[in-house]
């Protein structure tokens, strides 16, 4: 009677060790997600800390698709030039990091180290209507100056980022009142707002999407142009559903899908600035749209005019 018993038990547990095993190997085989490509130098500054050094949040595949992510609506790709509809002045000394326009005003954020600023500028005039500098914090054992990058409005609130400092600062708009600060891992390069998430660049190929509340990632996504990784992604503006980003040290602005980081074309910009002008400015950067009268801008770091342009499709 025993030995009948524990004949089909010892069977039992042979095949339960079996699919147990199999589970196992089945684990160990599954691969990993694409490891994020390393960013360039920002500003003219120093060599820039790889993205892995400054522990980058949450991993990515191409699509830059996290688990339970969905896909994107199919928007058509076009590539663009331009014609200049206004100039408008620009401080040539403002060192153009973020630009945003909203409500007849246009904020900027500027950077470099001691010059960092939040603005609002009148448009027509270039004229300075209010300005506040750049927090000092303790960066290591002292309290230093910070480099500001771009800047995003949500609501009454105004995002400006920190390049190295891994600090973003929240102002209140119209009394430009400190009211929060948040912390990230990654360099801050490029901000803007797509009405439910603060998308930020980092120089690197790399869109991250945070909660505009308490500032925590939400995911993130790779741009790609093809098979092509587009790396150094900078100012940021979200126009109708599409992504636009600077490509630092370029003429180029990339249109961008931001479900899926797919580049759905090229906006050429050269030439904005006569010969003369652009031998004491430096790189193009900031876009800025007014929805209201889809008006388009775009400046640079150190330009003395701002343009509004309309695109015009490239066959």
């Amino acid at each position: 009677m025993n030995t009948w018993i524990e004949g089909p038990l010892f069977l039992m547990l042979l095949k339960v060790g079996l699919g147990t095993l199999l589970v196992v190997l089945a684990m160990a085989t599954t691969s990993s997600c694409d490891t994020p490509p390393l960013p360039p130098t920002e500003e003219g500054e120093a060599e820039a800390t790889p993205e892995g050094a400054l522990e980058p949040e949450g991993a990515l595949d191409k699509e830059g698709e996290e688990e339970g992510e969905t896909e994107g609506t199919t928007l058509l790709r076009q590539d663009y030039g331009y014609e200049i509809v206004n100039v408008y002045p620009h401080d040539p000394a403002a060192f153009t990091q973020g630009l945003l326009y909203a409500d007849g005003i246009l904020y900027e954020g500027t950077g470099l180290y001691g010059e960092s600023t939040l603005r609002k500028v009148d448009l027509e005039t270039g004229t300075l209507l209010q300005i506040i500098e750049m927090p000092r914090r303790k960066v290591g054992l002292r309290q230093q100056d910070l480099f500001g990058e771009g800047i995003a409005l949500v609501n009454s609130g105004l995002f400006q980022l920190s390049w190295r400092a891994g600090i973003a600062f929240l102002y209140d708009r119209e009394t430009f009142e400190l009211k929060q600060e948040f912390a990230y891992k990654t360099e801050g390069w490029g901000l803007t707002y797509d009405g439910q998430s603060l998308i930020m660049s980092d120089g690197t190929a790399s869109l991250y999407f945070r909660d505009p509340v308490t500032f925590e990632l939400q995911r993130r996504v790779a741009v790609y142009d093809g098979n092509t990784a587009i790396k150094r992604l900078n100012e940021l503006e979200y126009i109708d559903g599409v992504l636009w980003a600077n490509i630092w040290q370029t003429d180029r602005i990339a249109r961008i899908d931001p479900a899926t980081g797919e580049v759905l074309g090229w906006i050429f910009l050269e030439g904005l600035l006569s010969a003369q002008e652009a031998a004491s400015a430096d790189v193009l950067n900031g876009i800025a749209y007014d929805k209201e009268n889809d008006r388009l801008f775009v400046t640079g770091k150190r330009w003395p005019k701002l343009f509004e342009i309309h695109l015009v499709p490239y066959n």
